[in-house]
C-alpha cells in the first residue's frame, strides 16, 4: 500500500496531472499554448534530471521517497498560484515536480521490492505499479467531473490530495532496519556506475524506446480526439480511460503473469504498444483513437513494471544505479518525441505530417525493441533448459 499510494501521488498527480489540466487552463486564459508546451517540456527535463540524480539515494531509498512525496505535494499546491503573468513560476514548479516524481518512482521501487522479497512476498511487487494507473485515472476523473471549476481551484484540490497521500506514506513508512540498509550500500553506485554490462545497455535502450513510443500518443491523442469531436465530455474521457486501462492491465499481470519471465512480459507489452501507436497512422477515426488509448494505456504500466522488476533481478544487491539509467533513458525518449513533432512542424514529408512521422518512428522503435527483448528471452530459456 505504501508503494501503491506513493506512485499514485507522484505519477498520477506530480507527473501527469498537467495533461488533463492544460486544456482547462487554456480555457480560463491562465495559460497560453506556447507557455503550456514550455511547462510540459520543463517537466520532462525535470524528470530526466531526477532520474540522473536518483543515485544520491542509492543507500537510502526511504529518504528519497520521503523527500520526493513532500516535493510533489508542495509543487502541486504551488500550481494553484500559477498564472500566465508568472510563467517562470509554473515552469519552475513543473520542472521540480518532474524531479520529485522520478525520485519517488525509483526510490519506491528500490525500497518496496526488497522489503517484499524480505517478507517472502515477491509476487506482490507488481501490485504497487497499479498505483500509477489509479493515480492517472483518479486525476482524470477529478478534472473531468470538476471541469466546471476554475483550473486554479482544481490545482488546489489536487495539491490537497497529494498532501493527504504523502501524509499517509510518511505515517506508514517503517523505520529503516539494519537488514534494509546494509553497510557499504551507499557507496555502491560509484563503484558500479562505470561497469555497465552489455545486456544492461540493451535494456536501457529498450526502456528509452519505450519512453519515446508512449509519449507520442499520451501527449497527442487528446488533441487528435478534440479535432474529431469538440465536446469536452467526449475527448475529456481520454485520460481516465488511459489510466483505468493502465491500472487494470497491471492488476491482470500481477494476478495471471507473476510466474512469467519479466523479459517476456516486457516484450509482449511493448509489441502491443506498437500496435497502439500505428493504428492512428493507418486510419483517423474515433474508434482507432479509442483503441490506441486502450492499447497504449493498457501496456504503459505493464512495461514499466516489467522493466523495473527486470532491473531488480539483474542487480538484486543494489538496483538503483540501473533503475536510474533506465529512467534517464526513458526521460530522454519522452523528450525526443515532442521535439520531433516540433521540429517537423506544419511541414508534410512524403504525405505525412509531424504526428504521422512521430507515430511511425514510435512504432518502429517499439517493435524493434520488442523483438530484441523476445529474442533475449528465448536465448535465456534455451541456456536454462538446453535440449
Amino acid at each position: 500500500m505504501i508503494g501503491l499510494v506513493a506512485l499514485a501521488i507522484a505519477m498520477g498527480i506530480g507527473r501527469f496531472a498537467f495533461t488533463p489540466m492544460m486544456p482547462l487552463m487554456l480555457r480560463d486564459g491562465s495559460l497560453d499554448a506556447v507557455t503550456g508546451t514550455e511547462w510540459a517540456t520543463a517537466n520532462y527535463l525535470g524528470y530526466l534530471l531526477g532520474a540522473l540524480s536518483a543515485a544520491w539515494f542509492a543507500g537510502m531509498p526511504r529518504r528519497g521517497l520521503q523527500v520526493g512525496l513532500i516535493g510533489v505535494a508542495v509543487t502541486t499546491l504551488g500550481m494553484a498560484l500559477g498564472d500566465v503573468a508568472f510563467p517562470w513560476l509554473g515552469m519552475a514548479l513543473r520542472a521540480s515536480a518532474g524531479v520529485f516524481s522520478a525520485w519517488v518512482l525509483i526510490c519506491a521501487s528500490s525500497w518496496c521490492l526488497p522489503e517484499l522479497a524480505r517478507g517472502h512476498a515477491t509476487a506482490l511487487g507488481a501490485w504497487i505499479y497499479t498505483g500509477v494507473g489509479l493515480g492517472i485515472a483518479g486525476t482524470g476523473l477529478l478534472t473531468w467531473l470538476g471541469g466546471g471549476q476554475a483550473a486554479m481551484t482544481l490545482w488546489l484540490e489536487l495539491g490537497l490530495l497529494a498532501v493527504v497521500g504523502a501524509a499517509y506514506v510518511l505515517w506508514r513508512l517503517p523505520e529503516p532496519s539494519v537488514a534494509a540498509a546494509p553497510l557499504g550500500t551507499a557507496a555502491a553506485p560509484r563503484s558500479a556506475a562505470p561497469k555497465v554490462a552489455p545486456g544492461n545497455v540493451g535494456v536501457v535502450l529498450c526502456y528509452s524506446a519505450f519512453g519515446f513510443g508512449y509519449i507520442v500518443p499520451a501527449t497527442f491523442l487528446p488533441t487528435m480526439a478534440r479535432e474529431l469531436v469538440a465536446d469536452p465530455l467526449v475527448f475529456g474521457l481520454t485520460w481516465p480511460i488511459f489510466g483505468t486501462a493502465a491500472a487494470l492491465s497491471v492488476a491482470f499481470a500481477a494476478r495471471w503473469l507473476h510466474g512469467w519471465a519479466r523479459r517476456r512480459v516486457w516484450a509482449i507489452a511493448q509489441g502491443v504498444m506498437a500496435v497502439g501507436t500505428v493504428l492512428p497512422l493507418l486510419h483517423q477515426a474515433l474508434w482507432t483513437l479509442a483503441a490506441s488509448a486502450v492499447l497504449v494505456g493498457g501496456t504503459f504500466m505493464v512495461t514499466t513494471m516489467a522493466g523495473l522488476q527486470l532491473a531488480r533481478e539483474r542487480m538484486p544487491g543494489n538496483p538503483t544505479p540501473l533503475l536510474a539509467r533506465m529512467t534517464a533513458g526513458f526521460a530522454a525518449g519522452q523528450i525526443a518525441g515532442p521535439l520531433l513533432v516540433r521540429l517537423i512542424g506544419n511541414t508534410h514529408i512524403a504525405g505525412w505530417d509531424a504526428l504521422g512521422w512521430a507515430s511511425a518512428t514510435a512504432t518502429l522503435l517499439l517493435a524493434s525493441s520488442s523483438l530484441w527483448l523476445w529474442r533475449g528471452d528465448i536465448v535465456s530459456r534455451s541456456k536454462q533448459h538446453p535440449s
